[in-house]
């Protein structure tokens, strides 16, 4: 049956399309400036491509021209060690993203799953703990790093996030609720213990769900700055996002270096848009279920 096209299903597509130009502009604009010339910056903004788009600004920041030929195409001069900051990024994305999604997984089906006092006392306490701002908890962070001299060091950076969310687990906990007891059940008769059911049937039949968490995790620690910018001060250490700030700073004109700036920026989003390329499909599916007690 051909469905009509009814008054209200324009309104809701052409809402639609006017978020997604809303959301994607901005993204697209820094792509855009990123193509442009810096000598073109401010006389080339009438269209949505510019006139004679140029690969130098991407060059100038992965560091493929001298000092010399990055001044001539109206760089600051600046320099951006990329790769070295990538890898930094993809490290500490990497350790936050794997370790915190398997303690939330443990926690959530600790709470959903297993009996021992205090269970709901402790499960009530660690959801009130997303009350709590995180500028709140950066400074006791900052100290109690600062004592263990884990300052300026991948230990420290990773130290506060590898544990859990309070999120994270209520997330994890609700999935592992409606996952039927008679499988459990079944492996528990088959001779397993509490971590075989977990490591066997809840973990394999959660890959939905802990791939949501790992995203999501993966996206939070990759666009974190405010952290990484305390305790990552050295060159060795540097994030992607700490690092455009401090090129932003280091230009020696007046003006800021704009175009490398937005260039950096952009590849600084391909890696996050590579990842959800690979896993977007199942991140959708995976939202497509109902926690009950």
């Amino acid at each position: 049956m051909r469905k009509t096209f009814s008054p209200g299903r324009l309104l809701a597509w052409t809402l639609l399309a006017v978020v997604i130009v809303v959301t994607v502009f901005p993204f697209w604009w820094m792509v855009r400036t990123a193509l442009t010339p810096a000598a073109d910056l401010y006389t080339d903004n009438a269209g949505l491509l510019p006139h004679d788009p140029t690969l130098i600004n991407f060059a100038r920041v992965l560091g493929l021209t001298t000092e010399a030929e990055a001044r001539a195409a109206g760089g600051s001069g600046a320099q951006l060690h990329f790769a070295r900051y990538l890898l930094n990024s993809v490290v500490y994305c990497t350790l936050i993203a794997v370790c915190q999604t398997l303690f939330c997984a443990m926690a959530g089906y600790a709470f959903a799953r297993l009996r021992f006092p205090g269970r709901d006392l402790t499960f009530a306490v660690v959801i009130s703990a997303l009350m709590v701002p995180p500028i709140f908890t950066l400074l006791p962070n900052f100290v109690l790093v600062k004592d263990l001299g884990l300052i300026n060091t991948m230990a420290g950076m990773v130290a506060p996030s590898i544990l859990m969310t309070p999120f994270a687990v209520f997330f994890l906990r609700q999935f592992f609720l409606s996952l039927p007891r008679d499988v459990e059940e079944a492996a528990i008769l088959d001779g397993n213990g509490p971590w075989g059911v977990f490591w066997r049937i809840a973990l394999p039949m959660s890959r939905g769900p802990l791939i949501t968490i790992g995203m999501t995790t993966t996206v939070w620690a990759w666009k974190d700055y405010l952290w990484p910018l305390l305790v990552g001060r050295g060159e060795d250490n540097r994030l992607v996002t700490v690092a455009l700030g401090v090129f932003l700073q280091q230009s020696p004109n007046t003006q800021p270096d704009w175009t490398g700036l937005m260039a950096a920026s952009t590849l600084s989003v391909v890696p996050v848009l590579v990842l959800l390329g690979f896993v977007g499909r199942r991140l959708v599916q995976s939202l497509n279920f109902t926690g009950s007690k």
